[in-house]
């Protein structure tokens, strides 16, 4: 082992990254996106994910795996982006937001509740922060496309798994904000409680998060507690092709000394996540997964050659 050792430690500059599969994109669309035509018009607390008549809102979107069907049996699926629409029904003034969005799989289908109060869902590691702004002049009685782009850090969304949305915008000065609730977000009719909201003029979603009231989310807190989700179009990739390739033993699309560790790690007893057993037949022999296929592997990423 120790000789072994010394071996992953010689080759661990020399790994050789080979993309296995072609990598392909697509878009899942949450409610009619292309077609939209509801448009919210009720309570400011209700509005997901965000009104613009209050300084700093918050809502985290549950999308349950029933929406995200086009992922099933999908490789490597990340989120690149996501889109939302609004429709300008009178604001004319521009608007700025800071934005922060975290991206987190889950398996949960709804929020749940404690002593009668929903629960916002706990989230950390910021996936996206931008600035967002706005020509509210230039949108009049129009819609208005709000895309936010995650190319530099797409979210690796595990096949079969929902999806926890979690934004935060927050105005530069509290005066930064339309007249009143003339955004109003399309949403996608009947798909009721997988969103919530917050809304205050003076305090961020993320200082609540960190106060001695979260995750509680109630009205007297200024929270939409059974909230539609807004139609969303959600930007993903894929990879496609064979469906093992020969020493990848992780499935990550990449062959390096990752699969080295794994498949010794199998041969030590254990299953790590993910194990590609016909991946892992590294010397292509009858005798099933042995040292050989290591010694094959390791040899591999030394020559680039099988």
């Amino acid at each position: 082992m120790k000789k072994l050792t010394l071996v992953f430690a010689a080759i661990a500059a020399l790994s050789i990254s080979l993309q296995a599969q072609e990598v392909k994109s697509g878009v899942i669309e949450v409610g009619d996106y292309s077609n939209a035509s509801e448009y919210y018009n009720g309570s400011y607390f209700d509005m997901a994910p965000t009104n613009f008549y209050i300084a700093h809102t918050g809502a985290q979107l549950l999308y349950t795996p029933d929406l995200l069907t086009d992922l099933e049996g999908k490789q490597n699926v990340k989120i690149t982006g996501l889109k939302f629409k609004f429709f300008n029904e009178g604001a004319y003034n521009d608007i700025t937001r800071d934005v922060k969005i975290y991206l987190q799989e889950t398996d949960a289908t709804e929020f749940a509740v404690v002593d009668g109060k929903k629960q916002f869902f706990g989230f950390d590691g910021v996936t996206c922060e931008e600035e967002l702004y706005l020509d509210m002049l230039s949108y009049i009685y129009e819609d208005i496309e709000t895309p936010f782009a995650f190319g530099d850090a797409p979210f690796a969304l595990t096949s079969g798994k929902g999806l926890l949305v979690t934004i935060a915008f927050d105005a530069q000065d509290d005066d930064n904000c339309t007249d009143g609730s003339d955004y109003a977000p399309f949403y996608t009719s009947g798909i009721r409680g997988r969103a919530m909201t917050y809304t205050d003029n003076f305090e961020s979603f993320l200082e609540f998060a960190q106060g001695a009231d979260f995750p509680d989310a109630t009205a007297m807190l200024g929270c939409g507690t059974n909230v539609e989700l807004p139609v969303t179009l959600i930007e993903y990739t894929y990879t496609e092709g064979a469906a093992s390739l020969r020493g990848d033993v992780n499935k990550d699309g990449v062959i390096s000394i990752a699969d080295v560790t794994d498949l010794v790690d199998y041969l030590l007893g254990n299953e790590p996540a993910g194990f590609d057993i016909e991946a892992a037949n590294c010397d292509q022999s009858e005798d099933g997964i042995t040292i050989a296929d290591v010694t094959a592997l390791v040899d591999y990423l030394l020559s680039g050659a099988w």
